[in-house]
């Protein structure tokens, strides 16, 4: 057999793509996964010393993003699997993707390992973004794969491939590939096909067992679950062949399970469709449901040359997402760090390094009236100074961090005035199923904030218990009275003229 070998790379700034033997490798656009860099450095901000060992080569919350997202992906491919495996994570395999994230080097390897494993890596410098951007990032090569074969998806290669990719995909979606162990490292110059980049965040992720071997699917089509191996013993969860046998569900590869399809007898390829966030019920489950959905965002959606000054005013103003190509449109900024309210506010976000030209997420805290503004050119955005007094307003990255079914408001991001920002939060999948009294959840559209922040987002419709999901808080100030009602799934509780504690709302990430 020969391996599914792709390679590809597109000339844009921090956007490049490489494969090599049965893996693959990716950088998205500088961006996907600055927002944990700090937490693989140490205090003076620079590279943590070699890990003692026992401890992990990644943190828990990444762990469970990266997991998670690879799991939900896997449940959802068009045509539909019928003998994909549920995916679990693995010490060995994360130890020797840290061993491997540690040489720096923009390669696979080691070579002694390539045989015996599936390799995604990806790297990236500048804004920032969660780790599961990397992952969705892989997923969407999609658009170049036509199952059950890659047609286009044959670059030209060696040293700087050009043409589409699809290899990250395959191997994400590798039926047999049922365990992964990913790491992350912080590398100071590193050397990216000729190009230094001083700060590279580099993540490694290695599968097993390994996937896109020439002349095979990267699955079987079919029912869900109808083609699983035997060792699950029939089970299935979200499409996906599944076993809970209590034992951290690590299975051993299946070896004797291929994806071959003849050659001669080749599959029209369907049409992609929108991915859903979780399997549509069937007629005949319960029909006692009060079923909500919300897709009201706390984060605007602005133009380039929006200014603060337009936009509407209070707590659901201060985040805000921009479209790409800003640095091409007539953006007036005034000042520099402190930037005029008459400032675009995307063209303040390129300035300051919040977002680049392919736009993405800031947030903006309102600073009140600076004596002056003063003028400079940074990141290809040239302002303007001012030497009137005006009232004045910051840009910051939006942060991302991973929370459990229990988390609270009054713990995670209390209410004060003024109002702060919250980080943006990313829940875990079947909050639903949590009963324990740190899951409560009190009131509908308003939450006291001793409400488990994600039962409450499966309350208001924000998320899907199945597929979890992000989202955005608010905290207010408190209510005299929550009101009781059944959503989703769940039953929520009343409170009248509460003694103590604040509130908080819930929006979408779309």
């Amino acid at each position: 057999m020969k391996y599914l070998c792709r390679d590809w790379q597109k000339g844009i700034a921090a956007l490049l793509f490489i494969s090599q033997t049965a893996i693959a490798m990716v950088i998205p656009n500088s961006t996907h996964l600055e927002a944990i860099l700090e937490k693989y450095l140490d205090e003076d901000g620079e590279r943590a010393e070699p890990k003692q060992r026992g401890r992990r080569a990644i943190t828990e919350s990444d762990m469970h993003l990266i997991l998670d997202l690879h799991n939900k992906l896997r449940g959802q491919v068009y045509p539909q699997a019928s003998n994909m495996e549920y995916m679990v994570w693995d010490s060995e395999l994360e130890r020797s993707a840290e061993a491997w994230a540690e040489t720096c080097l923009w390669e696979h390897g080691p070579a002694s390992l390539l045989s015996q494993i599936g390799q995604n890596l990806g790297a990236h410098w500048g804004r920032d973004r969660p780790p599961t951007f990397h992952v969705q990032a892989w997923y969407d090569e999609v658009k170049d794969f036509s199952y059950p074969y890659p047609q286009e998806c044959n670059p030209y290669c060696p040293y700087r491939c050009h043409g589409p990719v699809c290899t990250h995909y395959t191997q994400l979606v590798w039926a047999t590939s049922n365990r992964i162990g990913c790491a992350i490292n912080v590398c100071y110059n590193m050397n990216v096909w000729g190009m230094i980049w001083a700060k590279a965040v580099y993540l490694v992720c290695n599968y097993s067992p390994p996937g896109n071997w020439w002349g095979h699917a990267p699955y079987k089509h079919g029912s869900p679950c109808s083609a699983c191996p035997p060792s699950y013993g029939g089970g299935c969860r979200d499409n996906l062949c599944y076993k809970d046998d209590g034992t951290g569900r690590h299975y051993p590869p299946e070896t004797e399970e291929t994806n071959y399809i003849e050659p001669e007898e080749p599959r029209t390829p369907e049409p992609p469709r929108p991915r859903a966030y979780a399997p549509t019920p069937s007629p005949n489950e319960h029909t006692e449901k009060n079923d909500v959905v919300s897709t009201r965002q706390m984060s605007q959606q602005v133009s380039c040359e929006a200014k603060l000054r337009d936009n509407c005013k209070g707590t659901t103003c201060n985040r805000y997402e921009c479209p790409a190509g800003c640095l091409q449109s007539k953006m007036k900024v005034i000042g520099s760090g402190y930037y005029d309210m008459q400032s675009s506010i995307c063209g303040a976000g390129i300035h300051a390094g919040i977002v680049d030209n392919e736009g993405g997420w800031l947030d903006i805290t309102r600073v009140g009236r600076k004596e002056h503004f003063t003028k400079s050119n940074k990141n290809g955005v040239q302002t303007l100074g001012k030497s009137q007094s005006a009232n004045s307003f910051t840009v910051s990255k939006v942060p991302v961090k991973a929370i459990t079914c229990e988390t609270t408001v009054a713990q995670f991001c209390p209410f004060k005035k003024p109002v702060r920002h919250c980080a943006r939060l990313y829940c875990p999948r079947n909050c639903l199923q949590m009963h324990s009294q740190y899951a409560r959840v009190i009131g509908t559209r308003v939450y006291s904030d001793k409400s488990s922040i994600c039962r409450a987002a499966i309350h208001a419709g924000v998320i899907q218990n199945d597929s979890g999901g992000y989202l955005d808080v608010m905290p207010m100030d408190r209510r005299r009275q929550y009101i009781a009602t059944y959503q989703n799934g769940i039953s929520s509780e009343s409170i009248r003229n509460p003694t103590a504690g604040k509130a908080f709302r819930v929006f979408a990430v779309i």
